[in-house]
């Protein structure tokens, strides 16, 4: 690719919730302001979020800590979806009754709009980019697209987005360099949360 730089994809899953999903609770609050502790000193020029309340006080309380360089930006493309339903013939026989059961709790709604937020999720957030500075971006999301961006910067299969499971706001690093494969540099990282902090 001609004219591209690396980019690092920092991924997070919001705080901890409050029982209703109305925002965190004071210990997600608490994970926020650590992990964007642990960012200060990156160059992240965004902080890219889903619209649920739950990510996007996790990334203003991130951003916070960052020092205000970085943009905030609400997308639903960060959102909480179901990004992939696969066939059950696609399923290791071992684990499909298991699988098959969790995803018939998806609605017909999230079956159907997910797997286009999820494209259009790869296309925004993976990849070099255009210019000749490599460009750092966080997206503060949900398990689910954790999740699915791993198992797109490792080309597994698609149903393997299941199973991968972050704790809440962990790490994850994705670098995207021109030429070279996708690198997931850390995953899951918990290093910047104290043990008495729950997962």
């Amino acid at each position: 690719m001609t004219g591209a730089a690396t980019r690092y994809l920092y991924l997070v899953r919001h705080g901890e919730a409050l029982a209703d999903e109305s925002g965190l609770s004071q210990n997600g609050r608490r994970q926020a302001v650590l992990l964007g502790r642990r960012l200060r000193g990156r160059p992240i020029s965004v902080v890219h979020h889903g619209p649920l309340a739950r990510a996007a006080e996790t990334a203003r309380l991130v951003g916070e800590q960052l020092g205000g360089g970085a943009v905030l930006r609400e997308t639903e493309v960060a959102g909480d979806y179901v990004p992939y339903v696969p066939e059950r013939a696609e399923l290791p026989a071992d684990c499909a009754d298991h699988l098959v059961r969790f995803l018939e709790q998806a609605t017909p709604e999230e079956r159907r709009r997910g797997p286009g937020l999820a494209r259009r999720a790869v296309e925004e957030f993976t990849g070099p980019v255009t210019g000749e500075e490599e460009r750092h971006e966080l997206v503060v999301t949900h398990n689910f697209l954790v999740g699915w961006l791993v198992r797109e910067a490792l080309d597994a299969p698609k149903w393997r987005w299941l199973g991968l499971n972050h704790a809440n706001a962990a790490l994850t690093v994705v670098r995207y360099a021109p030429g070279r494969p996708s690198s997931v540099v850390v995953f899951n990282d918990t290093r910047h949360l104290p043990g008495e902090l729950p997962l």
